[in-house]
């Protein structure tokens, strides 16, 4: 049941970004060309997306923080809430990605379907990148849990 459920949510998830038009890398460009405002060539359609799914999703939160999971025994929320060194960072770099494609995870894994060279390439590099901060975060997670072995 807990993969129909991911099913559907990423079903209207990937609808939601089909019908906005945020799929499309040169809409999510001219939004991220603040430089374009002046001569009237911006394009805010992104800002209004989030803008109309930030309300959705406080919604949505709220009433599942009063509520036990359907398909899990409890909920999981973040337990990391400080602003630190890697979450700058990685930030940086999702912009640094986002900026030069125009393209995000879920777009990305969406555009797929268009068997674009480019977005193929860009799907298997951010899977390197995933695979990459798995075995870098086990390394260090094994390197801390051996220093408080040691005392």
């Amino acid at each position: 049941m807990r993969a129909l459920a991911s099913l559907v949510c990423g079903f209207v998830f990937g609808w939601g970004l089909f019908i906005s038009g945020m799929i499309r890398p040169e809409k999510v460009l001219g939004f991220l060309d603040i430089l374009a405002i002046p001569s009237g060539n911006w394009d805010p359609s992104l800002a209004m997306v989030m803008a109309a799914a930030l309300p959705v999703a406080w919604v949505g939160y709220a009433l599942a923080r009063r509520r036990k999971p359907v398909f899990a025994t409890e909920n999981e929320w973040p337990s990391q809430t400080t602003i630190d060194r890697s979450l700058i960072a990685g930030s940086v770099l999702f912009g640094i990605g986002w900026g030069l494609v125009g393209l995000c995870p879920g777009p990305a894994l969406e555009n797929l379907a268009s068997l674009s060279s480019g977005v193929i390439i860009f799907v298997i590099a951010m899977a390197v990148g995933t695979l990459a901060h798995d075995v870098w975060y086990a390394g260090a997670t094994a390197l801390t849990q051996a220093k408080v072995a040691d005392g």
